[in-house]
């Protein structure tokens, strides 16, 4: 069987040549949202592209789905500079927004600090993101973006929990990996080998796996009703060139299609399968199907990352 080479399309512009008139109409389509918002873990609603901030415009400002936090989001489809970053702040003011998201080519170290500072100097109630935005494509195919976050608040998380008032999604997140980890504890097998961490409203839940540049991570995308399995190794480019060769191997192995996801930091493999979201009392298929992968995926991470 031959396989194609992943490609990355290092000129944005080569597909976005304006960040006005092509990026941010591309971004501000829903399923383009919905990938942002499995990024970051928000359930992002636009609200109005190229929206007035007195004589200036904000690329787009959204809403939090559910509890209604607005969101700001520039966009920049170059390195960052001190333009934009003094524009964000002036957005966020103008808004009143609790979310600001700055989606970038590359993000320089100075602004990455910035952002940082930001995150550390501010309560709760402010989140400020910076992602860089890659494009790849398998020989002549279509291009296909990835999100990576570069910064995010430290405690976004265990904020995130303490909110009273959460959407409807969080609130059916965090339930359904309540309850995944209640079975998993009662089922038994998974806890031998992992330790659970405490639930969260996120997309997704991870697991260490003794390796410090190797965790195993479910994720659930509830609009597509899918639930996925994978590893990410993180900052590790030689040992996530040895997955990626391992992947028709592992395929029959598995029996499942993996999916390569590549990025600066880190890089992923991972399959799916249809879930049970809208019924609660075949939950339990979701979470076999989970521990029976997770298992058989630590398994191969000891055997090829010795």
């Amino acid at each position: 069987m031959k396989l194609d080479k992943l490609v990355q399309i290092t000129d944005l512009r080569e597909v976005w040549k304006n960040e006005a008139q092509d990026f941010t109409p591309w971004l501000a389509k829903d399923e383009n949202l919905e990938l942002l918002s499995e990024a970051i873990g928000i359930d992002i609603t636009l609200e109005e592209k190229e929206s007035s901030v007195g004589t200036f415009s904000v690329d787009i400002f959204a809403k939090e789905e559910g509890t209604g936090r607005n969101i700001i989001i520039e966009n920049q489809l170059e390195d960052t500079n001190h333009d934009h970053l003094g524009k964000l702040i002036t957005y966020a003011s103008g808004k009143n927004a609790e979310i600001v998201i700055w989606i970038v080519k590359r993000a320089r170290d100075e602004h990455r600090q910035a952002i940082e500072w930001l995150n550390s100097h501010t309560d709760e109630t402010a989140a400020f993101f910076l992602i860089e935005i890659e494009l790849w494509k398998i020989g002549q195919s279509q291009p296909a973006p990835k999100f990576n976050v570069v910064e995010r608040p430290n405690d976004w998380a265990k904020a995130m929990r303490r909110q009273e008032n959460l959407s409807r999604t969080e609130a059916f997140k965090l339930e359904y990996w309540t309850e995944f980890k209640s079975y998993a504890e009662s089922e038994g097998s998974l806890v031998k080998e992992f330790s659970l961490r405490k639930p969260s409203k996120e997309h997704w839940y991870d697991f260490a796996t003794g390796k410090s540049s190797i965790y195993l991570q479910l994720t659930i995308t509830t609009p597509k009703n899918i639930k996925y399995c994978g590893i990410t190794i993180y900052d590790d480019k030689e040992l996530a060139k040895t997955f990626h060769d391992a992947i028709p191997e592992l395929e029959k192995r598995l029996g499942v299609k993996i999916k390569w996801k590549p990025a600066n930091k880190s890089d992923r493999l991972t399959f799916e399968c249809p879930a049970h979201f809208k019924e609660r009392d075949k939950w339990n298929e979701d979470f076999d199907w989970f521990i029976k992968y997770l298992l058989e995926l630590k398994k191969i991470v000891y055997e090829i990352a010795k």
